[in-house]
């Protein structure tokens, strides 16, 4: 799941919100005149025939208190990939998947007002925002295609391309509490957070993706998930060999005649940590707790492993004698 937070995909979010609702309208303008029922309106929580005039009207109003040079609107790019739009056509048809996506949009956005931790902004609901569901991509002059010459510019993209673009005001829906997506705070200084508010977006989009596998039981393999391309991408090697051996115990089919996870964890600890292997060794509980402990949100954790396995000791430093001894 590919979520993105921008000022505006054309034009700039410090002026109104015409170019851009004109621009997502562009799906629309290629049906003809009289196919009318063909026509993809917008949506938000309190309704799903939303005409374009509405949006730009009510976007371009709620800007009390908002200078020339602030962000009056942000644009959020609700993209599934190729896997998990395959995923809900085939569950619940085509017409069932477009209007699933609708659904698990207001629920993207009822994280997404929860994630600012306001005590006036709890959900969607608390919010002026608009969904418009596009189900093509466009090549623009920056792909390497139009670039190779292979495309045009304005050619429809292969595959899959259903997804969701969002405007939603800077402003709540009472027109009165500012609320910034790009804030960098997370909610560390708290008086900061107080006056300009807070937003985590690593945190936003790991709960959207968490939203789309419960709401629509689907199987995320953990190298698919926020967490694990982040590690990899940012974490030091501890963290990165951790989280490489929860995707290996994950993804390693275990022997139905053994029927033992800890012959899995073994071919794969040596290239760990060496107290895994003490782990291990000296383990007397069941294997689904094993897995629970190693599957832990927050990575696996090592720090207090005397807690759960009796008799275990961790191996002392050998101190350093100082030079000259």
């Amino acid at each position: 799941m590919y979520i993105s937070i921008t000022d505006s995909e054309t034009g700039s979010n410090k002026a109104g919100s015409e170019q851009l609702v004109n621009y997502l309208e562009k799906e629309n303008r290629a049906v003809r005149e009289d196919a009318t029922n063909a026509r993809e309106l917008w949506f938000n929580t309190a309704s799903k025939e939303i005409i374009p005039q509405e949006v730009r009207i009510r976007i371009d109003n709620n800007i009390a208190k908002l200078g020339r040079n602030d962000a009056k609107f942000f644009l959020i790019n609700i993209s599934p990939s190729q896997k998990e739009i395959g995923f809900l056509k085939e569950r619940f048809g085509v017409q069932g998947a477009e209007e699933k996506l609708k659904q698990y949009a207001v629920r993207v956005m009822d994280a997404y007002a929860d994630n600012f931790k306001r005590p006036s902004v709890h959900d969607s609901k608390d919010l002026l925002w608009y969904g418009k569901l596009e189900r093509n991509r466009y090549y623009s002059f920056k792909d390497d295609e139009v670039i190779q010459g292979t495309v045009k510019a304005g050619d429809r993209k292969p595959g899959e391309q259903l997804h969701v673009q969002i405007i939603v005001s800077r402003k709540d829906i009472s027109n009165k509490i500012k609320l910034s997506p790009l804030n960098n705070s997370r909610g560390l200084n708290k008086e900061h957070s107080e006056k300009l508010g807070q937003f985590d977006r690593v945190a936003f989009k790991g709960s959207s993706e968490q939203i789309f596998d419960q709401m629509f039981g689907f199987d995320r393999p953990l190298e698919e998930t926020v967490n694990y391309a982040l590690t990899m991408k940012k974490g030091c090697t501890d963290q990165k060999q951790d989280i490489y051996l929860k995707n290996q115990l994950q993804s390693r089919p275990i022997d139905s005649q053994q029927n033992s996870l800890y012959d899995t964890v073994k071919v794969i600890s040596p290239h760990n940590k060496p107290e895994l292997q003490q782990l291990i060794d000296g383990i007397d509980f069941p294997a689904a707790g094993l897995f629970d402990i190693l599957s832990a949100d927050n990575g696996l954790v090592y720090e207090n492993m005397e807690d759960q396995i009796k008799d275990f000791r961790k191996k002392k430093k050998k101190k350093r004698r100082p030079p000259g001894i």
